[in-house]
């Protein structure tokens, strides 16, 4: 009874607290939501104004009317940014058309004819861009792109290495046939002039040509300039063709994991400790330290200076904590492709890279990986071509000092040549080297096997990867001309041994060094009179 009471007399207060609840949330509604105008917001309807109704619907007119003209606003935007798009879409169109972009040759294969048309006229753009009709404004006299001649049996070239010769005959097939196809299609164009099909010329051949001059632009193409002989002693044909380069294709992406890729470096040797010592000092820092995947092993022949060989690899393996070597000894004569072969085979474990190595070869952490990413087993070998330093106390005698060895190691003219004549040192997997059928063991000593190995594998159908590598290093060392050899033998030895020694300019300095003597002797006495 008690709480009934209670609850009646409360109720009232309840009411007028709702009441006024509503009133409040209602002012502020209306204080929130009210539309505004240009310049200021618009008032609620006042008491004195006609209605409240027809306040709020005055409101609403005028807001829908700014909507209405905000809409008209934003369409107008719209319709002028479309033709803007559309615009600049022709101009594109204009411009694919012109210039085709290589990915539209490369992609659109639902369209054949087209892609063929786009990749026409992507090469006759080639020519346009190649320096065929004019010049180019280069920076520097290095810039230039230079000619090499050729005849009917020559090829006159600039950059010869050591193997290549300034005028020779082409070795490669493909440069041969490169040329050979020139010279036939400019003898089919001289016979079948544009036309002129009617009127009597004369017939040419090849033995009409007289000489050619082609260079290569790599992103380009490569340029060909013919001379034919013409109808009279001072009369010639010149024949310009162009070799376009097409758009560069995508041929493979993938992932090469080299996590678990074991490289078993072998070496053959007799006797040179010290130079093993050195051997191993450049072994432990960047095969055991930075690489960590690599296994060696040492073919040692005879027994002469074997047990300090053995206490260098022991003494490594205890402070550098490394039990990933083998130690062969043979009992016989030293030759270097039976070491190479009794190492490779002596492995027990799964499929490895083979690194066939010298004692004289310093090698980085950087051509180990390159050796694991250009082999591949069944499909790639790699034969790299390493740098050969010339003999450090000519090219540092003028300095107070030779560097450390590692201060020699740079690839410049005046500090070494690529060695682009020599096989030996190479990386390939040793499933591949046991198929191909190894080593030819006939061949004593130290030479000769290299090159028989490297044709075995010109002659398969494994790639062979051939380039130049930074991280390779042939350390100098004295070469022995022997008295046992003939005079003609003597004299190739001699010729090597100079073309180790230094560079054409340094050994032209040796040989004129007495004439600089007097030369800096005569400016000294004249300095001192003035």
């Amino acid at each position: 009874m008690m709480l009934r009471r209670g609850f009646i007399l409360f109720l009232p207060r309840l009411i007028g607290l709702l009441v006024v609840a509503c009133c409040s949330v209602s002012i502020v509604y209306m204080l929130a939501c009210t539309p505004k105008g240009d310049n200021q917001q618009l008032a609620l309807p006042r008491v004195h104004s006609p209605t409240v109704k027809e306040g709020y619907e005055a409101i609403l007119q005028e807001r829908e009317e700014q909507h209405r003209n905000y809409i008209i606003s934003l369409k107008k935007q719209i319709a002028q940014l479309k033709a803007e798009l559309q615009g600049r879409s022709e101009q594109l169109k204009n411009v694919q058309d012109q210039y085709p972009d290589p990915l539209d040759i490369r992609l659109d294969h639902s369209n054949p004819e087209k892609a063929q048309a786009n990749l026409l006229a992507f090469l006759h753009s080639q020519i346009d861009k190649a320096e065929v009709h004019s010049g180019v404004k280069l920076s520097t006299e290095y810039a230039a792109v230079p000619f090499e001649s050729f005849t009917l049996q020559k090829v006159y070239q600039l950059e010869t290495g050591l193997t290549r010769h300034p005028e020779e005959k082409p070795v490669r097939k493909d440069k041969r046939d490169e040329l050979l196809e020139v010279i036939e299609l400019a003898v089919g164009s001289l016979n079948h002039p544009e036309g002129d099909s009617n009127a009597k010329h004369h017939v040419y051949t090849a033995s009409d040509f007289i000489e050619g001059i082609y260079r290569t632009e790599k992103d380009k193409g490569t340029l060909y300039e013919l001379a034919f002989k013409g109808d009279t002693k001072y009369q010639f044909k010149k024949i310009v063709l162009f070799r376009p380069f097409g758009p560069v294709m995508k041929v493979k992406n993938e992932n090469v994991n080299m996590a678990d890729t074991l490289i078993n470096v072998i070496v053959p040797l007799a006797k040179r400790a010290s130079k093993f010592r050195q051997f191993m000092q450049n072994f432990r820092e960047m095969g055991i330290q930075q690489d960590g995947r690599i296994h060696l092993t040492v073919v040692y022949f005879g027994k002469e200076q074997m047990n300090e060989v053995k206490s260098i690899l022991e003494n490594t393996s205890k402070s550098a904590n490394f039990k990933n070597f083998t130690f062969i000894q043979l009992n016989e004569e030293f030759s270097r492709g039976k070491g190479l072969d009794v190492g490779a085979r002596f492995w027990k474990g799964n499929n490895v890279v083979l690194f066939f190595c010298d004692v004289d070869i310093y090698f980085t952490a950087e051509f180990l990986n390159s050796c694991r990413l250009n082999t591949q087993p069944g499909k790639k070998v790699f034969y790299p071509v390493l740098f050969s330093q010339y003999n450090p106390s000519i090219i540092y005698g003028h300095h107070d000092s030779i560097p450390s060895l590692e201060q020699q190691l740079i690839i410049k003219k005046e500090t070494g040549f690529w060695r682009d004549f020599g096989f030996g040192m190479t990386c390939q997997y040793r499933s591949d080297f046991i198929n191909i059928g190894g080593f030819d063991l006939d061949i004593k000593g130290w030479g000769g096997e290299d090159v028989h190995l490297y044709r075995k594998y010109l002659h398969s159908n494994l790639i062979v990867i051939r380039t130049p590598v930074r991280g390779l290093f042939h350390l100098w060392h004295e070469k022995q001309c022997l008295d046992e050899l003939t005079s003609e033998q003597y004299k190739m030895c001699m010729q090597s041994k100079a073309m180790n020694e230094a560079s054409h300019g340094q050994l032209g300095m040796l040989v004129f060094k007495r004439e600089i003597e007097t030369h800096l002797h005569r400016q000294k006495l004249s300095s001192k009179k003035t």
